[in-house]
């Protein structure tokens, strides 16, 4: 999808099967030197599997659908696959993959030291409301994520801003896109696109809120129901379609509470479910008929500052906050009781089974309260008779917002409670509900939260001005400056991919030297799913085609 780095609401590694390291913010020595890579989904051909079925899940609509929206979050790209285009995925390892189905020729060269892409669109290729697919539905796509009007609420424009025109080819059906230099990430700009009436900036923002639109979408499938009472999705066979008919019936979403999915599914209610922690994977091991996937995760769960708030605007209380922070308890909490091992991410832009990855959190910070109380007496921060420090009246007490209210992020809260403690800083936990998410972020109403993002393909360097620059509408804690922001910037003007990333190791080393943000750790996926369930479960930056999710002959 167009988003790299979609949140995911919740403190929980999502489906977690790990053991943390001991120590000090270090790992164990049997920690494997990369997170896992692996993909374990049942992958599986078209013509294996059977024409029929349903595929039951729990899920649900968020409150932006859109996912080219700055609100648009890991739920919103899933549910919107299934009755939009995907017109590139990649493979599990990150390689391109073109879909035929929508764009039958793809042609990239150089001339003149800047990069043409020549999309030719298969003629078929339609919306459901009958307009058809071509170059305006790709210049439609650039022009609302592209930065020049402001009133667009885009997730990410840096990329889109490097295209210098979006042009008609030899007929409506061939798109031309230009660019200022070479792009070799340009297809995850393009792996979906919107219909040209919701690409206006009023639709863009506010047609997908809660809603669907399968007028403006095309593919195998299209929306049956979407019932705004009850929350569930089902979605049905498209007889608009122009390819492969889609191998399942139904596509079915079951909105769910976390609590609740573990029993639906031994239940037989639901074919999948994300085993989130040890007691549901316990629950969920054994069952007949089920068995178990698991596989790397491109996520990265990480600490937000806001560094716009009263207390944290101090970079020193920042810093002194993220040297007490044991970073491998906290992984210990979320792996408790499983068996898999990772090192502590040192990037929130690649992973480290990814090529160019480097541990930036490391060249920059260490872990040790001892240094951190100094650092917080030099600041001014003194302490109190109950051991909390204070400066101009003011106690050193800094919020900590728990969205939802499981078991292990209540250990989370207390944890990190009991780690700032001792060095005079007090933690004000504050419950959340998961549905009041958007707001508290994109109002910054919070000093300290736990995000998750997932990265939707493999292109983590083009993603560092989403992740880091000071005006990212995309960035959660306000830190940067504009001179951060002109090297952020010029790391999109190199061509060549792997000095790129180099570019973007280096800079992210001085943009986490903000102190705004933590990564703490990335878990497996791991899922729990009907035994003859295809092209189903840890994926990694693979998104299977809608028409090629089914059950076995």
């Amino acid at each position: 999808m167009p988003v790299a780095l979609i949140a995911a609401i919740s403190v929980t590694a999502t489906a977690c099967e790990s053991s943390s390291g001991d120590g000090a913010g270090t790992e164990a020595g049997s920690t494997p030197a990369a997170a896992s890579g692996a993909a374990d989904y049942n992958p599986t051909p078209y013509d294996k599997l059977k024409d029929g079925g349903t595929y039951t899940t729990a899920g649900t609509f968020d409150d932006q659908g859109n996912p080219f929206h700055v609100n648009g979050t890991l739920q919103a790209t899933r549910v919107w696959a299934w009755y939009n285009a995907n017109a590139i995925t990649f493979s599990p390892s990150g390689e391109v993959r073109y879909n035929p189905d929508y764009f039958s020729d793809v042609k990239v060269s150089v001339e003149g030291g800047d990069q043409k892409v020549v999309l030719t669109i298969n003629e078929k290729a339609v919306f459901n409301d009958g307009t058809p697919i071509d170059w305006t539905a790709i210049k439609a796509t650039w022009k609302a994520n592209n930065g020049s009007d402001e009133d667009y609420a885009a997730s990410t424009t840096d990329q889109y801003r490097q295209i210098t025109g979006v042009g008609r080819g030899k007929n409506d059906k061939q798109a031309v896109i230009t660019f200022k230099g070479v792009n070799a990430s340009w297809p995850s700009l393009f792996t979906t696109f919107l219909h040209p009436k919701a690409a206006k900036v009023d639709n863009f923002n506010k047609a997908y809120v809660k809603k669907a639109h399968p007028e403006w979408g095309a593919g195998p499938y299209t929306v049956g129901k979407w019932d705004t009472h009850s929350g569930n999705i089902t979605f049905v066979r498209n007889p608009k379609w122009w390819g492969r008919k889609g191998r399942l019936v139904k596509r079915v979403y079951v909105n769910l509470e976390q609590t609740a999915q573990v029993n639906a599914f031994k239940n037989g209610q639901l074919d999948s479910v994300t085993a989130v922690d040890a007691e549901s994977l316990k629950q969920l091991k054994g069952l007949k008929g089920t068995e178990i996937r698991s596989g790397g995760s491109p996520f990265v769960y990480s600490l937000y500052f806001n560094a716009k708030s009263a207390v944290l605007g101090d970079k020193a209380v920042r810093k002194a906050i993220q040297e007490s922070v044991d970073r491998s308890q906290l992984a210990k909490i979320q792996f408790q009781g499983l068996d898999y091992g990772e090192p502590l991410p040192g990037s929130a832009l690649l992973y480290s089974f990814q090529k160019g990855y480097a541990d930036n959190v490391s060249a920059v910070l260490k872990y040790g309260p001892d240094r951190a109380k100094k650092e917080l007496d030099a600041a001014g921060w003194k302490p109190g008779s109950d051991g909390i420090r204070a400066k101009d009246g003011r106690q050193l007490e800094v919020g900590y917002t728990m969205v939802g209210d499981e078991p292990l992020d209540k250990a989370t809260a207390g944890a990190l409670a009991a780690m700032l403690k001792p060095v005079g800083v007090r933690l004000a936990v504050k419950k959340a509900d998961p549905a009041d998410w958007a707001g508290i972020v994109n109002e910054r109403k919070f000093d300290l939260i736990i995000s998750g993002n997932r990265s939707m393909d493999p292109f983590g360097a083009r993603y560092l001005c989403e992740t880091y620059c000071s005006d990212s509408d995309s960035g959660l804690t306000g830190a940067g400056s504009p001179e951060l922001d002109k090297e952020i910037r010029a790391t999109s003007d190199i061509a060549d991919p792997d000095k790129q990333t180099a570019a973007a190791n280096k800079v992210e080393r001085k943009a986490l030297q903000d102190y705004a943000r933590l990564p703490l750790y990335s878990g497996p996926s791991t899922y729990s799913v009907k035994k003859g369930l295809a092209n189903v479960g840890a994926t990694i930056f693979y998104n299977p085609l809608p028409e090629t999710v089914g059950w076995e002959k």
